[in-house]
């Protein structure tokens, strides 16, 4: 069966489901490149208000596979630079979308596949999915953002050793060092995902993209520069049509 990215719609929320069984849910080309072209249609749909990643057959992905890695050792630098890309710039897509990004991870999320839930806005784990930066095993340094990721998440010691010993994490651990969002029981990490989904659609698109946005921009602002964009984003937001309607809910006693 080829790789692929299946799309389906919950309500207003977009599952992009990781399929490719004989390798793990391998981060392969084809389903990075789908992923990109899925963030596209899914930011200039209004009915889409979230997505939510996973993957299939209780796996999330282990990243790239074996087999990719021996091809591309063959191929030359530039081709090996474009087969990277491509997953970079899901992985960027996933970061500067303006809707929230949910990672609903089962079994394993390894090296890249690690790296992809990380790179989404927010993460719910079964209690029993396993997470390994694992590169350093194939004689291999991270991609997909990792290092970015575990460096502004974790203190510098902690990110080395994730990334240099490439051990096995479980979830529970994960959530007490904050990268988890909320633990699932074993096949409910989807049916979790989307109830926090429906939790964010509930609320107004505009300052959710805002409040993304912000977050993202936080780490490259001094503090003066970010009062001045949160200044600019709370004008712009106190001028949408959903401003005046959460103002007035907020003043009523029963809300």
């Amino acid at each position: 069966m080829p790789a692929e990215l299946q799309s389906t719609s919950q309500g207003q929320t977009l599952v992009l489901t990781l399929r490719h069984p004989e390798l793990r849910n391998a981060l392969e080309p084809a389903i990075c490149a789908a992923g990109i072209e899925a963030l596209n249609v899914a930011e200039r749909n209004p009915d889409v208000r979230c997505v939510v990643i996973t993957g299939a057959d209780g796996l999330f992905s282990a990243g790239n596979s074996p087999q990719r890695l021996q091809a591309l050792r063959h191929q030359s630098a530039p081709a090996q630079v474009h087969g990277l890309d491509l997953l970079h710039h899901w992985i960027e897509a996933i970061r500067t979308h303006p809707k929230p990004v949910i990672a609903a991870v089962e079994g394993e999320a390894k090296g890249a596949g690690f790296s992809l839930a990380l790179a989404c806005d927010l993460m719910v784990a079964a209690r029993n999915a396993v997470f390994a930066m694992n590169h350093v095993h194939a004689g291999l340094s991270p991609d997909g953002g990792a290092s970015w990721s575990l460096a502004q998440m974790l203190p510098r010691a902690l990110a080395h050793e994730i990334l240099m010993c490439g051990d096995r994490i479980d979830a529970a651990r994960l959530q007490s060092l904050g990268m988890v969002n909320r633990l699932a029981d074993p096949g409910r990490a989807l049916h979790e995902a989307l109830a926090l989904a429906q939790r964010l659609n509930d609320g107004p698109p505009h300052a959710l993209a805002s409040i993304k946005e912000l977050v993202g921009e936080a780490r490259h602002h001094s503090f003066t520069e970010q009062l001045a964009l949160e200044r600019s984003h709370f004008v712009r937001n106190l001028q949408h049509a959903l401003a005046g309607e959460t103002r007035a809910a907020s003043a009523d006693p029963r809300a």
